[in-house]
């Protein structure tokens, strides 16, 4: 290492990572024990000491994925392996305050590919706005994100949630940990994106997380990814069919599969799942004691942490998926196939709140709606009903995004939240007035999001949404706040996610 490097004190042992642009960085820093062995598919266990000092200047393992899924440079991938229960911590170098509000971020993608290396989730920018920023890794797919706890047998005991069982040891971590960093352990937000907004969204009513942050943000959720108990067992016996497994061997050969045939496996799921119109197999499951109840129905009666929320989606967020990872319904007949077998009052409800369908930019916005904006909806009401919620709406897109007929589709607000079009990548797609709107709207998203993680209030001109007003931030060229935009479309949407899932309180 060339840059100077720095000491943090854990309980676990002495930390060393290095200082770049005006923060402290620490990487690939275990939280867990390695989940191998006989402690796959086992609920994590703390991380042993260490004697000596451990370095930290490289990022190790992510999840088990696709090679694709782990490109973080041009023809540069992060190597994968069972061995990913890490996190990385980013620290301002000369802080202008005492203990800091620290962010844990969730990254996304789908339960089944991401990783906390990826160069847009640095963190440096939001350390440098005085916040201790984390990042973290958990497991993926069928080692994490899929419930085989049904498989159990008495030889082999298999945890459900191991995903959220990540998390909350990450955030014990965190509360133990993070003052040696210069973190508030009292001020924590956890933040998330997609699949990682659902993560956060569900720690907001799993018991074991009480007390272990204060606030929440929450990006694009996904709708639709809870599961029920009796869903989960189906899923468990398909997925050990697919892996060649009946109900003797299922244990023995989960055990003993190795991580690429256990993906085959999860990918055939998926693909099953998709034709057969039966939704998205990888996610949390609830009822039993570790998640008793759908995160949105323990909202609702008043079950989930009573912790400020901010909510918020893309304007554009399905133009994204007729390009890439084509799971979400852009297409009309893909958006048929989602009312296929379901009340005809329900499809008509539906696709009457867009007067263009069947048009693809009328099937665009309401897949949009179906995969995120619904849930975001639904978090809202429920939650919103019970404590401070802030809902957003981000617009921007530069005019390359519009040109190449993106816009503000899923995740583009983070190249604002982590500042990247002040990077190379981001001053591409940036030019003349365009730029400087651009950097100023990135501003304003950074400092609302870490004043929200000092005081849980996103700073000012934002009113809480409540069922008078609902009120929506619309992050745009011009920012602004608007009552129940889109109306028609979230009451269309009402209940949808109810009938689905067989939860008979629908939202008002």
């Amino acid at each position: 290492m060339h840059e100077p490097t720095v000491r943090a004190e854990t309980v676990t042992g002495v930390l060393e990572g290095f200082t770049r642009n005006g923060v402290h960085r620490w990487r690939s820093i275990p939280y867990a024990r390695p989940p191998l062995g006989p402690l796959r598919f086992q609920e994590p266990q703390p991380a042993p000491p260490w004697q000596g000092v451990r370095r930290c200047y490289e990022f190790s393992n992510c999840a088990p994925q696709h090679r694709r899924y782990a490109m973080i440079g041009i023809s540069k991938y992060q190597p994968s392996g069972e061995d990913c229960l890490t996190l990385n911590v980013v620290a301002p170098e000369a802080p202008r305050s005492g203990s800091l509000p620290v962010m844990v971020f969730v990254h996304g993608g789908a339960y089944m590919m991401g990783s906390s290396a990826l160069p847009l989730y640095d963190g440096a920018a939001l350390a440098r706005r005085d916040c201790v920023y984390v990042s973290v890794n958990y497991r993926l797919g069928a080692l994490g994100c899929l419930d085989l706890s049904s498989l159990s047998t008495p030889g082999f005991a298999f945890a459900s949630n191991l995903f959220l069982r990540d998390l909350v040891l990450a955030l014990h971590w965190v509360r133990a940990n993070i003052a040696a960093f210069g973190g508030d352990p009292e001020c924590v937000t956890v933040v998330g994106v997609s699949a990682g907004a659902q993560a956060v969204t569900t720690l907001l009513t799993v018991p074991a997380a009480r007390g272990l942050f204060r606030r929440a943000i929450a990006q694009s959720p996904p709708a639709g990814m809870a599961r029920s108990q009796d869903a989960a067992t189906e899923l468990a016996t398909q997925f050990a069919k697919l892996l060649g497994a009946g109900p003797q061997d299922a244990g023995d050969l989960l055990m003993r599969a190795s991580p690429s045939e256990l993906i085959g496996a999860q990918d055939a799921l998926i693909a099953q799942c998709v034709r057969e119109k039966r939704g998205f197999p990888l996610g949390p499951t609830y009822g039993d004691d570790y998640l008793p109840l759908d995160p949105i129905a323990a909202m609702r009666r008043g079950r989930a942490h009573q912790l400020p929320l901010v909510v918020g989606t893309n304007a554009d967020e399905g133009r994204l998926f007729t390009r890439f990872l084509k799971l979400v319904p852009t297409t009309e007949a893909m958006v048929e196939g989602i009312f296929a077998g379901k009340d005809p009052q329900v499809h008509q409800r539906i696709t009457a709140a867009y007067p263009d369908y069947p048009k693809t930019s009328a099937c665009i916005r309401l897949g949009g709606d179906f995969a995120f904006s619904s849930a975001a909806w639904q978090i809202a009401e429920a939650h919103g009903s019970q404590t401070p919620t802030y809902v957003y709406r981000y617009d921007y897109a530069p005019r390359t995004l519009r040109w190449s007929g993106l816009g503000a589709t899923h995740g583009t607000e983070l190249f604002a939240v982590f500042d990247a079009y002040r990077s190379k990548f981001g001053r591409l797609l940036t030019v003349g007035a365009d730029r400087r709107r651009t950097l100023h709207l990135s501003d304003e998203i950074q400092q609302r999001w870490t004043c929200f993680a000092g005081t849980g209030l996103p700073g000012t001109n934002w009113p809480t949404y409540t069922k008078d007003d609902r009120s929506v931030m619309v992050f745009d060229r011009i920012c602004r706040c608007e009552s129940d935009p889109h109306s028609q479309r979230r009451i269309a949407w009402d209940g949808f996610w109810d009938e689905m899932s067989g939860i008979s309180t629908h939202i008002r």
